[in-house]
């Protein structure tokens, strides 16, 4: 498969992988590693920005037309709506502030809870519809290209 081939669920599984990496990365670093805290947060904040205009921008609204599934849909809007509020709240913080590793592990949390329900429920539904994976996959990585060379500098 070459790289352009790669379809979209193949994209969000190894932007879920990535992000799982960072926050167990997180979790091992001490107190007094306050410049790895921010750098890694920032890190893990810009992914899951990213990650969620993907979904939303691209994704969900295919996946909503082809699954028929406006619960499981909904849900994935909300659980979005509630991480990007802790981003938001975390890139005005400093490592060292109250609540800064809560809001964190919080996150983590949350962010496992819906990449269980993707990888468990919506992938494998999404893979029965009849939806072209492979070019939704191009679409989303000429996005992300695009919104990332965007981010440069930002945060």
């Amino acid at each position: 498969m070459k790289n352009n081939e790669i379809d979209a669920i193949t994209i969000l599984t190894k932007d879920h992988a990535e992000v799982k990496a960072m926050f167990k990365e997180y979790e091992g670093l001490t107190k007094r590693s306050v410049v790895g805290k921010k750098k890694l947060a920032t890190q893990i904040c810009r992914s899951l920005t990213l990650h969620a205009m993907l979904e939303e921008e691209i994704f969900y609204p295919a996946v909503r037309r082809a699954i028929k599934d406006d619960d499981l849909m909904d849900e994935s809007l909300v659980e979005h709506a509630s991480v990007k509020e802790l981003i938001a709240q975390v890139e005005n913080m400093e490592p060292g502030d109250d609540l800064y590793d809560a809001k964190l592990k919080v996150m983590s949390e949350q962010v496992e809870h819906h990449v269980r329900e993707e990888e468990g429920e919506m992938f494998p539904k999404v893979r029965k519809a009849n939806l072209d994976l492979i070019s939704m996959g191009q679409e989303m990585s000429a996005r992300k290209e695009e919104a990332a060379s965007m981010q440069v500098g930002t945060i």
